[in-house]
Parts: structure tokens; sequence; C-alpha cells
């Protein structure tokens, strides 16, 4: 069993494909689960990598675009089907609420526990989880809406960063530095690099770059544009910049400790 480690359920971007789930990860820490964003398809791929709906302890939602956290109403209802009783708290903007307001309206009164949905408000990292020796801060990236990466620490010793959607900007490499992992889009590859800016998005070097500046120990991409079906494009032009760069899989395990 991992001591600390995440299971990657979904690289695609906006668009699914055969062998690409949307955004979602699993964090376990010593058998305790963290979900990290949830789109499309997500409890589908509980099943398939074998990850349990009732050890999810809270869910972290990094912004409202469909392939983050579409997948949230099916997960959420197949863990009363389950029998779920404890608590569940959704970090989420605060856009989220509305959300969770609809599903509840029209499906709440079924679940057999009580959802929580704590609004995240930062400008710069910020403590907003707290649970044994696993510490958990938000900040603020750069996209289209509002949205957050996290930064997960167990002992005070281990990190592992997620940066989902986001444009690059100065101060991100400041608010990873020296983690263990750090998990941040490529969405494109350097011939599709005027698709980035528009849409607030990073190419491989952006990513690569951050990992640098960060003084990041290992850099893991996803995310991809279903533009690009050789994922081996997106590692390789990483690597000229940050060589220890893995351009994740649905189902890759990544053991931090």
């Amino acid at each position: 069993m991992s001591n600390f480690g995440i299971t990657v359920l979904g690289t695609a971007s906006a668009v699914p494909i055969a062998d690409r789930n949307p955004s979602a990860q699993v964090l376990n820490v010593h058998g305790r689960l963290f979900l990290i964003d949830c789109g499309e398809g997500t409890q589908q791929q509980f099943r398939r990598f074998h990850q349990s709906f009732l050890k999810v302890e809270a869910i972290f939602i990094s912004h409202i675009h469909g392939d983050h956290c579409l997948g949230i109403f099916g997960l959420l209802s197949t863990m009363a089907m389950y029998g779920r009783t404890a608590p569940l708290s959704i970090f989420a903007p605060r856009s989220f609420g509305p959300v969770l307001k609809f599903y509840m309206s029209y499906f709440g009164e079924d679940l057999s526990y009580q959802v929580e949905h704590v609004a995240l408000d930062a400008k710069e990292p910020k403590e907003i989880y707290r649970s044994g020796e696993l510490v958990v801060s938000a900040f603020p990236l750069n996209h289209k809406i509002e949205c957050f990466g996290f930064r997960f620490c167990y002992k005070e010793r281990y990190s592992y960063a997620y940066c989902s959607d986001t444009a690059p900007f100065p101060e991100l490499a400041q608010w990873v530095k020296d983690v263990d992992i750090l998990y941040h889009e490529a969405t494109y590859t350097r011939a599709f690099a005027d698709k980035a800016g528009p849409r607030f998005h990073s190419v491989t070097d952006d990513a690569a770059r951050c990992a640098l500046e960060a003084g990041a120990r290992k850099l893991v991409i996803g995310h991809y544009s279903s533009r690009i079906r050789d994922i081996s494009q997106f590692e390789s032009e990483c690597k000229e910049i940050f060589d220890n760069t893995v351009a994740a899989n649905d189902g890759d395990v990544f053991e931090i400790c």
C-alpha cells in the first residue's frame, strides 16, 4: 500500500477520447483517499483502476469547467448507493455552490451523508485542510475563470502539487518550490502554441520551465489536447528543458514516498 502517492484517472483535456478520460486524480495517504478534480466518467475510472468510493475523505475541484467537475453528480450518487454515511467536504471555487445546489435540489434527498462545499478564496498559497500528517494548501492559477491549484504536504517532508488549467505566470514556480512531484498541465505542444494564450493554457515549455524554476524533483504532465494523439511529443519537448518528465497515461501511479 502506498504511503503517499497519486493514481492518475484522466489525462484528456476538454474532449475525452477512447483511451483518455478528462481530469481526475486520486491521492492515496496510507489508504485514505483524496480526489482531485472529477471530470466526466470519473466513477468509471474508479472501477477500472480499483479505487474505493467509500474511502474518499475529501474532494478538491480546481474549477468548474466541465472536464474538471461533470463527474461529480454520478460519483456522489454512487457513494450513497454504497451506503456512505461519513460527511464529505468538497473544496471548490465559490462558483461550484450553484452546481452543488442544483444537484441537491433534484437528487440530494436520497443521499445518506452530508455534503459540505468549502468555498476557496486565496490570492496566494493558503492552508485549506489539515488531517493528521496531511496538510493541503490552495493557490490561484491563471485561467479564464476562477481556478485553483493544490499542494499536498505529508509529514512536512513530502509534497505533491497539482496545477491544472493555467497560463504561465511568475509566482507559480515559487508557490510549488521544491515539490517532490509537480503535476502541470501541458495542453499543447510547441506546434500549437498559438492556441494556448487565448485559452489560458500551457504548452510543454511552460510546464517544464515551471518545474525547473521550482526545483521540482519530478514533472508529470497531462491534460493533452485531442489534436495530438502521440503523447511522446509532449514528453520529449519537456525533457529538453526538464529531463525528469513523465507524460502521464490514465491509470499511471506515482509514488511520492
